[in-house]
This record gives structure tokens, sequence and C-alpha cells, in this order.
């Protein structure tokens, strides 16, 4: 089983419905006060916290505090009554990841975990630079691969400004790594015992991102029942990534200048003025410079943001490091699907290498990924790799024996075509996002069995889930 969480909480039948509730896909671990929480928490690792705050003997805070202190980065979600409130606010002031009303939502609150484990693994799953992939099986962690002359300079920056606390801006187009380098600069920081928070600007409606990034007041909008703690608050002291940032309303931009330049700010609705010592990394793949001048980005903000730039180098200009790649794609998934030792011929590596690659490390990711899958031999051979169609292709071609993937990339390949790049990536994520909602109704809200109908690992549908912000409507069994 993947990701251990313990439930905390001295009802036996809350912890049976969260068992219930998570064992679907999790190894859950049931702790019935905050003193057996805290043992178990000093004797076994865990990716997640799921912790009642009135408990008999020692409370849900004092346990968060005790927890905190032998692991910093579990991230620990805090249940709540409706009558304590003002414990959760604190809890989180404290640490936690965030905090949830009894009764909860079950539907709500694996969306929630799920956003919570993927941070656990952003604070403790490894980032190591590396001029070739690694070879000992043993080793865990991701990898930022490569030996071009633009990949040493990333890595030399990375190393000259990960212990200075200046706001980093990272920058390059779409899939070439900038959440990658965002970790790896946190992980080699003087913050890296602190909590470390990613944000995607662009995956979050503008009317609810303020609130994301600053929290609100009870009241101060429909719907706004009790306070909320926003990101910059609950990551005083920590590392905030806000990637996408050059999605942001003015608005919103003007907000998160005042806190880079005043360490303080208000939450939507309130009056009083919060301190935040947080760490800023910002990336994005726009032209900064172009939205100045059409007066969609902050002047003073890019300048405050620009402190520190790492561009992130498209693969098409990285030369061999696509092969290196390549290699470390294929024993990964290799791995993962019993398809060991499988290696490229001379022509697919030549294929490899004269492709253009728009959409970088991503696409060539994705393209290893699809390839091993259908491939039933030790040798991948040219015609085997599955790209991206070209964007000269007008038309469908449907046989007999084409796959999905294949046909899905033909289809936003049309799409890109008829209605220009942009355009097909917003419809695109439209279909992809009801695509998921149909499967997950299919198979009740299961995301191990909705990721093998799909087609896609657990883990990207996940993030999927995620970023698209889906509710997963689990019906009862």
């Amino acid at each position: 089983m993947n990701d251990p969480i313990l439930v905390v909480d001295d009802d036996k039948s809350i912890r049976y419905s969260l068992k219930r509730l998570l064992d679907a896909n999790h190894s859950v671990v049931e702790a019935a006060s905050g003193e057996e929480a805290i043992e178990k928490v000093g004797a076994q690792k865990f990716s997640l916290i799921i912790m009642d705050i009135q408990m008999k003997g020692i409370s849900g805070l004092e346990a968060l505090n005790e927890i905190k202190k032998i692991n910093e980065h579990i991230p620990v979600i805090m249940l709540t009554a409706f009558g304590t409130t003002q414990n959760a606010i604190e809890a989180t002031k404290r640490g936690a990841y965030e905090y949830v009303l009894k009764p909860f939502n079950p539907v709500e609150l694996t969306q929630l975990i799920e956003q919570a484990l993927n941070v656990s693994r952003m604070m403790q799953q490894e980032v190591r630079l590396s001029i070739m992939p690694e070879t000992k099986e043993e080793d865990e962690g991701d990898l930022i691969i490569g030996k071009s002359p633009k990949m040493q300079e990333v890595y030399k920056t990375i190393g000259r400004i990960a212990e200075n606390n200046v706001t980093v801006l990272l920058r390059g187009e779409s899939g070439t790594g900038k959440e990658l380098v965002a970790r790896a600069i946190y992980q080699h920081s003087l913050r890296s015992e602190k909590l470390f928070l990613p944000v995607n600007c662009a995956a979050i409606p503008e009317n609810l991102l303020e609130s994301e990034l600053f929290g609100h007041e009870k009241g101060a909008f429909t719907n706004a029942q009790q306070t909320r703690i926003g990101k910059f608050e609950q990551c005083h002291e920590g590392t905030l990534f806000l990637d996408e940032i050059g999605d942001l309303e003015l608005s919103t931009q003007a907000k998160i200048l005042r806190v880079l330049q005043e360490k303080e700010f208000q939450r939507v609705g309130g009056n009083a003025v919060i301190q935040s010592n947080v760490r800023l990394l910002a990336a994005t793949h726009r032209d900064l410079e172009e939205m100045i001048q059409d007066k969609t980005f902050r002047e003073d903000l890019y300048y405050r943001l620009n402190v520190v730039t790492i561009h992130l180098p498209p693969l098409r200009e990285r030369g061999d490091d696509i092969l290196l790649l390549a290699s470390y794609f294929i024993k990964k998934f290799g791995k993962e699907l019993e398809k060991e030792k499988i290696e490229l011929t001379p022509e697919a590596q030549e294929k490899l290498k004269n492709y253009s690659w728009p959409g970088n490390v991503r696409e060539l990711e994705n393209c290893i990924h699809r390839s091993l899958v259908l491939s039933q031999n030790k040798k991948l051979k040219p015609e085997e790799l599955l790209f991206t169609p070209s964007s000269s292709e007008t038309s469908l071609e449907i046989k007999g024996d084409l796959s999905v993937n294949q046909l899905a990339d033909q289809f936003f390949n049309l799409l890109k075509k008829s209605a220009g790049q942009k355009d097909a990536e917003y419809i695109w994520q439209d279909l992809e996002k009801q695509l998921i909602l149909l499967a997950l109704e299919e198979t009740n809200g299961n995301q191990l069995r909705t990721a093998k109908l799909i087609g896609m690992n657990r883990n990207t549908i996940r993030k999927k889930i995620s970023d698209y912000q889906i509710n997963i409507q689990a019906k009862a069994t």
C-alpha cells in the first residue's frame, strides 16, 4: 500500500468511517489518543495525519506540537466540531495543513486528503541533480537530469542561491521542470525543515484565489461561514511556490507586492494586519515583459520577483540530454510496468534527437510511458515511439489497431489546427475533466480503478483531480 495515513480520534466510529473511506487506496493506521499518535509517529513514517482536536488525555493541539517536533514535514489535517473553530485556526497557525468541520463531507475530505498527500510528497521526496540517470535501484526520489551547458548553469545557480533568502523567478516553457527546480531550491535551503506549499495560480478561479492566498474572515462573502487561514499565513517562515504567477489578476498582484515589500497583509474582509515571513518562489511560462507593456502585469512586482531568475531551457536546446532523459524514463516506467531492460534502437535514438519536443520533458516522459505500455519487444523501434502528431495532419486516421492515446493525440492536433494552441488547450482540459468525472462515476470514486480505466497512472489522476478541482462523487457501496 502507498501513502500510509495515521487516523487519530478517541471516537471509534470516526476512525472506522475514515478507515473505510481511505482503505481502497491507502494504508491506514489508527490511534485512539494523542499519546498513542505521538508514539506511532516516532516509530513509523507517515505521509499524512488526520487528527481530532478534542480528545481524552492530551488534546489534538498538544499532540500536534509534539508531532511537529518529530517530523515537521508531515501534513496534519485537524477535525473539529463547529464550536471549536478557533482552536482549528490556532492549529493551522501551529503548522496544521488544514482543518475540517464535523460532520465532514466525504467528497470534500477525500479531495483535501489528495492535496495534502501531494504536498507531503513534494516536501519528503528528494529532488537530486544529476548529469546521468541513477543506476542504483534502491535510490528513490526525483531527478533533474542533464549534462548540457545550459543545465549545468541551472545547477550552479541552484547551488548559489538555495541558502540565501532571496525571491526566485523560474522561467521557461511548460514542461521544462520548473516545479522540480523549486523543490530542489527548497530542499537545499535554510528553510527545508519548514513548510513548503505549492499553489497553481492558473488552476484556481480568481474569485477563490485571493482567499486561498490570504485567507478570509467569517462573513467576508457568501458562504464564508468561518474564518480561513490563507497560504501566506500558514506558510510563515516556510517556502511558498506560486506556479503560473503570470495568470494572476492585477488586484491579487498588488497584494502579493505588499507582502514582499512589507511582509504583511490583511485577510479578505478583515482589518487586522498579519505578519508573514515567507520565502517566495514563482514560476511562469509567460512573457512578463510583454505583459508589462500590455499593462496586465505590474512592473514593480516584476522587479520584486526578479531578484534571481533561473531560465529552464527547452528540451530541443539540450542536445544529448534527450537520450539521458529517455534512458531514465525507460528505467522508471519499465520497472513500474514490469518491462525491464528495454533499450532504444539506434534508429529510435536518432528519431528522439531530431524531434522538436514542443511539450518538453513532460512530453518526452509521456512519449516513453505510452510507448512502453504498447511495446512487446526488448528493443524499442522508431515506429513504436508515440509522438504527438504533426500539426500538418488535418484528419483522424482511425484504424483498427490505433490506440486510445494515438487517437487522442490526433484529435488534440485537429483542435490546435482549427482553434489555435491556447483555445485547444482550454477545450482539451474541459474534455479531459469530463472524462475523469465519468470514469470516477463508473468506478464509484475509486481513483486506482479510474486510473486503469482511463490509461493514466494513479499519481497523474490525483494531480488532475487536484488541478481541475474535481469533487469526487463516491457512491455508497
